[in-house]
């Protein structure tokens, strides 16, 4: 008799500590720290269709392989660009759309439109990183948690955040501060 295979459950929540940023930061965010273990949205069955409902992208684009291939490859180059300043991937990612400029009767618009539809959802977020870096490229930062991988737009009024939730990451450098000075004085 064989023996039952179990298959790792699909998800259909999403399971990160930090939603919401631009679709560029949101797609690296599908990387995280838990425990100490790096955590891999796009690894696990349903992530993808996870992370596309995640930014309104469900019903424009299929949740199949071909898509996390490419989605998987657009958050290497968002990386790569990123943490090495190597644009050339990223740059090959937004070779495979365009902007198509329209005029209706609401006025002026732009349609995205792409080589393959399968590439849209990373096409959409390399031109996402594109228009922060045209926004305020200073305000694209990275959690200043030595433990923490996760990225976000710095949208506070004085451009000084630096965590990518104090709830989270703040508190646990505030604690490790405040651990340390107390072991300082007990010496």
């Amino acid at each position: 008799m064989p023996k039952p295979t179990s298959k790792p459950t699909p998800l259909t929540e999403d399971p990160r500590p930090l939603i919401g940023e631009p679709l560029a930061l949101d797609l690296l965010n599908t990387w995280w720290m838990r425990d100490g273990v790096l955590q891999d949205l796009l690894a696990v069955p349903g992530g993808l269709a996870v992370w596309l409902a995640s930014n309104g992208l469900d019903g424009r684009f299929p949740a199949d392989t071909t898509t996390l291939t490419h989605v998987r490859s657009t958050r290497t180059a968002l990386k790569l660009a990123l943490d090495e300043g190597r644009t050339g991937e990223l740059d090959a990612v937004l070779g495979r759309g365009r902007i198509r400029a329209t005029l209706t009767a609401e006025g002026p618009g732009e349609i995205p439109e792409f080589d393959n539809p399968r590439w849209g959802p990373g096409w959409l977020a390399a031109r996402s990183y594109l228009e922060l870096l045209s926004t305020a490229p200073d305000r694209i930062r990275h959690c200043a948690h030595e433990a923490c991988v996760l990225r976000f737009f710095d949208t506070s009024r004085n451009g000084t955040r630096r965590w990518c939730s104090m709830a989270a990451c703040g508190n646990r450098a505030k604690a490790s501060r405040h651990y340390a000075r107390a072991n300082t004085r007990s010496e």
